[in-house]
């Protein structure tokens, strides 16, 4: 009786230090955004006065407005970015996985000639100007190719995959073998089907970055119909920027113009969609990371 009461003590010890510790976590997390929210919805003059505060002093929709002066070129820019989310995930999704499959397997005779070339990469690089010389070679300025193929495939998103690929047992791909299966079939009528967990989380990875990228559009992009929504944004901020510094120059009025809220609604704008993609891939997300920590 006493062993159970004090494990019975000890595991409410536990949870209590646990509970205690996500509690602080996630308000530390929460307070930042939540002030980024309430920033974007605030009168630019009152920012300057009140501080940032969890509620508005003076509502101001002034910064979203600015964003939103131009809705074709901005929703053309949400437009860019949406294909190269899809597109860019579906692709590195089928590459990392087919990558993944033939590096996993033993019986692949130059395995780890092929794992050496992919992992070398991550050592060194050939660095930026080379690149851009390569791309521009291939006609990639003012080509959407130029957005999408950069961040196809990625060796860290190869690693977790092959590693969990490693986890199912090869008498699953043995015993479909036996029946007559084909390779291609054995990959995808039974690992992609196990491996949901693993494949949302790269999923993610690829989506985040599909939205999150602006560099390539800043170096081959200038087609406005090209450009995505970061970097359409990012110029929209430079413009303002290089306003207000001609302005304060010459002399010059241009108006109040919000530039702390426009940051603030800037990030509402580019973040909404992910956060309200990730709580239906969460579970997936941790399970993948986990499998792949624990055997990595």
């Amino acid at each position: 009786m006493k062993v159970n009461h004090s494990a019975r003590r000890d595991m409410l010890t536990f949870n209590m230090i646990g509970y205690s510790v996500v509690i602080i976590f996630t308000i530390v997390c929460l307070i930042p955004f939540l002030l980024t929210l309430s920033g974007s919805f605030t009168e630019e003059s009152s920012l300057f006065q009140d501080g940032y505060r969890l509620i508005p002093k003076s509502v101001s929709l002034d910064a979203y407005a600015l964003i939103f002066k131009s809705p074709k070129v901005i929703f053309g820019a949400y437009g860019v970015t949406i294909s190269l989310v899809v597109l860019g995930t579906a692709l590195g999704l089928f590459l990392t996985t087919m990558t993944s499959f033939v590096l996993h397997r033993k019986d692949f005779r130059y395995r780890n000639k092929f794992a050496f070339y992919f992992f070398f990469t991550t050592l060194f690089s050939g660095g930026i100007v080379p690149w851009y010389i390569i791309m521009i070679n291939l006609g990639m300025k003012n080509n959407y190719l130029a957005l999408l193929l950069p961040n196809l495939l990625s060796v860290f998103n190869i690693i977790i995959m092959r590693t969990f690929f490693t986890a199912i047992p090869e008498s699953i791909g043995e015993s479909a073998k036996i029946d007559g299966a084909g390779d291609f079939t054995i990959y995808r009528k039974l690992y992609l089907p196990m491996s949901v967990p693993a494949l949302a989380t790269i999923g993610l990875f690829l989506a985040i970055t599909y939205w999150n990228d602006w560099y390539p559009a800043m170096l081959f992009i200038s087609k406005d119909e090209l450009i995505p929504l970061q970097y359409q944004l990012y110029k929209v901020f430079n413009d303002m920027q290089f306003a207000q510094q001609v302005a304060s120059q010459t002399g010059i009025s241009v108006g109040n113009m919000p530039s702390e809220t426009f940051k603030m609604a800037m990030t509402m704008v580019t973040i909404g969609p992910i956060i309200v993609l990730y709580p239906f891939l969460q579970k997936y997300f941790i399970k993948g990371m986990t499998v792949g920590a624990v055997k990595g």
